[in-house]
């Protein structure tokens, strides 16, 4: 039996900065030590736009974590996220030299280079490069062909690739505070982790976070992903909505939404007259719930047609679980009757993810990403040195940080 392992991931999001800190047992359970939490200031639509301000709030975060859970925090597992960010899937082909028959390792690393190899844009740098299946000969094989007879070795890859300055951001503000950075994960690959299990992953299945400032996806397909991305509309682009059309203060908008809104279409539940009381000694504001709720339903309709555009086209028909929502905003009632009115398929609101300590709250939706880094850790630990279900981008972060220090 190994040692227990200490990981730590931070989420610098639109709305939150989340450092969860959490103990990994040898039999695989998850203790969480402590949990470092603040309002985020100075990130827009996932990416940092005012670097002082949200530094200040990772290094309150940090405070909080090593507070709460009793433990030096040198470093992290990091999530990013931002409408640069792209998924695509690109196939290799690599011909086995004469004389030797026999699949080795070497063939295998020849072919990952080949499909890993496609054209980004200059600025760009890749985040992740994932492998969907590998062919031997035009069979179909989920796991490395290695020790296999065959003559033409085939793998295709799922590579998620962004801005490289706009990455650089989020890394120099942990660097600087100061912490390792020991991966950057994008946003909606870690909250998978903890809302599907495998099992779905092999059926098919789409995960939607929806946080405050952009809605993260990611689609499973006989247990690989096939696509991934990030639209930059989440729930505060809702509560503005709302301030626009009803002239309510941005914090009383989110506060009705929340409370009073719905946006299923049901019309049972459009039906009536919201009251918003005033703490000013105004009159209270009266507005009707058939307003409020046709202005939620129309941006996160449109939010969700925007995911559901950006899918392969065969995509959703390979789907044999189902929609999972998670984030913060998922949490907005009528969300699933829409969901499943706009993808045509079942939806789902994941369980509370199978982890102790004091920390209860963090089986919260909002903490989906947060948490899946760590079991986004946790799983390159069982399957390193030789993983399969994630390469460990090494090269990759070198390439996103080439200062050293």
């Amino acid at each position: 039996m190994g040692k227990p392992r200490i990981h730590v991931g931070l989420e610098i999001g639109t709305t939150k900065t989340v450092m969860v800190v959490a103990e990994v047992k040898p039999d695989g359970s998850v203790k969480i030590l402590g949990l470092g939490e603040t309002s985020s200031a100075g990130v827009r639509k996932g990416e940092i736009v005012d670097y002082p301000q949200i530094r200040a709030c990772v290094k309150a975060a940090l405070l909080k974590a090593e507070d709460l859970s009793d433990v030096d925090i040198s470093s992290v597992f990091l999530s990013v996220t931002g409408p640069h960010i792209e998924g695509l899937n690109n196939r290799g082909t690599y011909r086995l030299p004469e004389g030797e028959p026999e699949i080795r390792p070497r063939h295998v690393e020849e072919v990952k280079e080949i499909a890993s190899d496609i054209a980004i844009p200059s600025e760009h740098v890749y985040l992740h490069s994932l492998i969907r299946h590998y062919a031997v000969d035009g069979q179909p094989h989920a796991t490395m062909p290695t020790g296999l007879m065959g003559r033409k070795l085939d793998a295709e890859f799922h590579i998620v690739h962004g801005v490289r300055t706009r990455v650089q951001n989020s890394i120099k503000c942990a660097r600087e505070i100061p912490l390792d950075v020991d991966d950057v994960v994008f946003a909606p690959i870690a909250s998978a982790q903890v809302v599907l299990e495998r099992k779905w992953k092999e059926a098919g299945a789409l995960v939607l976070d929806i946080g405050g400032g952009t809605t993260d996806y990611v689609l499973y397909v006989d247990g690989a992903i096939l696509a991934s991305g990030c639209i930059p509309v989440g729930g505060d682009h809702v509560t503005n909505d709302i301030h626009l059309v009803t002239h309510l203060p941005l914090s009383k908008a989110e506060q009705v939404k929340k409370t009073e809104g719905c946006a299923s279409g049901d019309p049972e539940k459009s039906d009536g007259i919201v009251t918003v009381p005033d703490e000013g000694g105004f009159p209270d504001v009266e507005l009707k719930r058939q307003i409020l709720n046709d202005v939620i339903r129309m941006r996160f309709q449109e939010t969700l047609e925007l995911v559901k555009e950006r899918l392969p086209q065969d995509g959703l028909v390979r789907v044999g679980k189902g929609v999972f929502l998670t984030g913060g905003s998922s949490q907005m009632a009528g969300l699933g009757e829409l969901a499943q009115d706009v993808f045509g398929l079942p939806v789902y609101k994941p369980e509370s993810p199978d982890v102790s300590g004091v920390h209860a709250y963090i089986k919260d939706p909002q903490y989906s990403t947060a948490l899946g880094l760590i079991r986004y850790a946790q799983i390159l630990e069982e399957e390193r040195p030789n993983s399969t279900a994630f390469s460990r981008a090494s090269g990759f972060f070198r390439s996103l940080w080439p200062f050293g220090g």
